[in-house]
């Protein structure tokens, strides 16, 4: 591989992953060869050599392959000795060329300089608020998020947001940092995962860097952890993120969450953090509905038209879709792309048989895909009680009869174990499901109105 190439690798690179990202991990690199498909790399530390290894493989990879170069997989190491001049066989090895002047990097693990780019997880270009399609589920969500990504002060914080798998979260989280970068650039912006949080502060302790771990976070303006249930039940994890919560709250820095699940449900998750995390705004982002599922095919499809220009999707199509793929944006859009890239390749419009014959295996596992969180949320709606009663420890009649109705109906309309069920029921006891289940059974036979509230919200669920 030429200088060049590599060259207009590192260009493309700096395009995909933004200037900040590149700078700080992928300029600081050195190319050390290609052999037998394996592009090796040697980073300067070993924190660097990891997280670059973590967070940047697949994208130099594929600017590799893109440029033409035959890469299988991509290597960092660290030299356990860095040479003085040039590679032991006096070869000088090449450095990775910077499009254009920076000033030298810090090491990763001190504490940036007010100008030098915070280390965070690359943020998704396809992310934007743009992108993102609004609808009824998602409205209040999106609103609190622009209302962040203005960078102006706020009268809620932290803002959190929660709701299961391809509902938008982090759309929405990258959309903010996309916002703030572009409009307040004077502010220090940090998108991190709690994974990656909690796997830099274990670095920090090994290393014994911790000082400067506090003293980065605790410089940022604008702090945002995705997923944060991955930090319940790591203690220490737990300790320093309370600590680093509280310092950047005094300080009157925004701070925006997102986890698959409100504060208070989180197992584990130790009761201050809780409350903490509660005492902001908590939004959830609710199910799609077919209103919104069918304005994110038809702004998707819009998209797809620079790409496929001679395609066309018959009549009635993306209702189809709309109405039968229902469990999260994620598979929907990926059952859109199926079919443009199916149509495509055989030269096909994208009519409704064509999308029956592409579409089969999502359709039959979409036909009883019901998730014991969408129960639950109908239940509490139908017998208007609170989501986090229904879930939560409370035993008051008008709360345990509901949540024995939710448990008789996840264990009838989905696939999960009893230990998973309590799991989602605030973590209760296989053998508690198990008595809430009887319970519903023998009352069924004797309580009519019961009997017509089990029917009615299988209806529901089952549509």
């Amino acid at each position: 591989m030429t200088d060049d190439t590599w060259g207009q690798v590192c260009n493309e690179l700096q395009k995909a992953v933004g200037q900040n990202n590149y700078t700080t991990w992928i300029a600081p690199l050195e190319l050390i060869d290609l052999e037998d498909g394996i592009a090796s790399f040697q980073a300067p530390t070993k924190f660097m050599c990891d997280w670059v290894s973590r967070n940047f493989a697949e994208p130099i990879l594929s600017e590799l392959r893109r440029a033409g170069v035959s890469a299988e997989r991509v290597n960092i190491s660290v030299p356990s000795r860095r040479p003085m001049n040039g590679t032991a066989n006096g070869a000088t090895r090449p450095t990775v060329p910077a499009p254009a002047p920076a000033a030298p990097v810090a090491k990763p693990r001190k504490t940036p300089r007010p100008d030098e780019p915070l280390p965070g997880a690359p943020l998704d270009s396809r992310f934007t608020f743009d992108s993102f399609v609004v609808g009824k589920p998602n409205e209040l969500a999106h609103a609190a998020a622009k209302r962040v990504a203005e960078g102006g002060p706020v009268t809620f914080n932290p803002l959190f947001l929660y709701g299961g798998v391809g509902l938008g979260k982090t759309h929405l989280m990258h959309a903010i940092a996309h916002d703030l970068q572009h409009q307040r650039p004077d502010l220090r912006v940090l998108y991190l995962s709690a994974e990656q949080f909690m796997y830099r502060f274990v670095q920090a302790l090994r290393e014994k860097q911790i000082m400067d771990f506090k003293e980065m976070f605790r410089s940022i303006d604008v702090l945002m952890v995705d997923d944060v249930q991955f930090i319940a039940g790591k203690d220490s994890t737990q300790e320093e993120f309370f600590h680093t919560f509280n310092a950047l709250v005094d300080q009157g820095k925004q701070i925006v969450i997102s986890a698959d699940r409100a504060p208070g449900e989180i197992k584990d998750l130790e009761e201050r953090i809780k409350s903490r995390l509660s005492c902001g705004l908590v939004v959830d982002l609710h199910p799609t509905d077919y209103e919104l599922r069918l304005g994110i095919l038809q702004t998707k499809t819009e998209a797809y038209k620079s790409e496929y220009p001679d395609l066309k999707i018959a009549p009635g199509v993306l209702e189809f879709v709309a109405h039968r793929i229902t469990s999260n944006v994620r598979i929907l859009e990926g059952a859109l792309t199926r079919l443009f890239a199916y149509g495509s390749l055989i030269g096909r419009e994208i009519t409704m048989d064509l999308a029956q014959e592409c579409l089969k295996d999502q359709l039959r596992q979409s036909e009883r895909k019901v998730t014991v969180e969408e129960i639950q949320r109908k239940v509490a709606e139908h017998y208007n009680v609170r989501l986090s009663d229904l879930v939560g420890p409370k035993r008051l009649r008008a709360i345990a009869r509901p949540r024995q109705v939710a448990m008789f109906l996840a264990k009838s309309l989905t696939t999960r174990s009893l230990p998973d069920i309590g799991r989602r029921f605030g973590g209760r006891d296989h053998t508690t499901i198990m008595h809430g289940i009887r319970k519903i059974e023998e009352l069924r036979g004797t309580d009519s109105q019961l009997a017509e509230d089990i029917e009615l919200l299988r209806r529901l669920l089952e549509s």
